[in-house]
């Protein structure tokens, strides 16, 4: 489309209210602009089609033949792009709210809580996504990610969640009855770590556990590494946020604590969007996070 053709669309608005009302007045109430502005815009038309849309009959308006041509296909195309924008409004209002969120916070902090949500809010739709990849939140449609890191990413409004701290943990009979000061003391065991988790790995070795050194096993997901700490096979680095709820039950053990000031779970969110629910599961999740604080 050559909009360089098409006048004005406060011009094209304006005159298609005054047609319906035959009032500059009412259709200034209408649109919310003065009554002079509404003139102005349809004296501006008629000089660019070099012909009188609007005359003065009586008290009031009336169209001529050629203002009643403008009018009707003016009436004709904004009825359809109302209805396009009510269709758009009514499938945002109905459709889920979409999350996007690491496979293991989600199956280890997020859906242990989430039916305290689903309780409080049965009114409110949500699709949990897990994704280890980097997503696209405008392009992918998701209203809210849930990602690890600084919060430093671009293009996004990012909020803290939880704390960036991390624990060293294993299964208690994987210890048994040694005396664990530091990691130095468990060199000897078997480590977990997620292949791609390379700053894991690092945060270890500035601990002073050499990798190149010790027994260490390489899973495809954070989710494979918990499970197979949680059956005794090897030691495994994790947040805070991942492993709390299992050190208190005891079926996990903290072997030590290593802090990462900044880094943490953040909920990422995009600045033009705010679908219907958004503030509250935000809410929600601030509560939650604090409550385990």
């Amino acid at each position: 489309m050559n909009w360089s053709k098409i006048p004005s669309l406060a011009a094209l608005r304006a005159f298609e209210a005054a047609a319906q009302h035959l009032n500059f007045s009412h259709a200034a109430r209408e649109l919310n602009v003065t009554h002079a502005a509404v003139a102005q815009h349809v004296r501006a038309l008629e000089a660019e089609f070099n012909e009188s849309l609007l005359v003065r009959q009586g008290r009031g308006l009336a169209l001529t033949e050629a203002g009643t041509q403008l009018a009707r296909s003016l009436n004709s195309g904004f009825s359809e792009i109302a209805a396009g924008v009510d269709l758009l409004r009514a499938r945002s209002a109905n459709r889920p709210l979409n999350i996007t969120v690491t496979p293991a916070f989600a199956a280890n902090w997020l859906m242990p809580r989430m039916g305290g949500f689903w309780a409080k809010h049965p009114e409110i739709p949500i699709s949990i996504n897990p994704s280890i990849g980097i997503v696209d939140m405008a392009r992918d449609g998701y209203d809210l990610a849930l990602r690890y890191g600084d919060g430093n990413w671009p293009g996004v409004m990012s909020e803290p969640l939880t704390s960036g701290d991390f624990l060293v943990v294993a299964r208690p009979d994987l210890i048994g009855d040694r005396t664990v000061d530091c990691l130095s003391d468990v060199a000897d065991l078997p480590w977990l770590l997620e292949e791609y988790m390379m700053e894991r790995r690092a945060i270890v070795e500035r601990e002073g556990i050499d990798f190149a050194q010790v027994n260490v096993t390489f899973l495809n997901t954070n989710g494979l590494v918990l499970s197979a700490a949680l059956a005794g096979l090897g030691l495994t680095v994790q947040p805070r946020s991942l492993v709390e709820d299992e050190i208190k039950s005891g079926t996990l053990v903290k072997i030590c604590e290593i802090s990462q000031p900044g880094i943490g779970y953040y909920m990422v969110t995009l600045s033009m969007r705010e679908p219907r629910g958004l503030r509250q599961f935000q809410k929600w999740l601030r509560e939650v996070a604090k409550d385990k604080d």
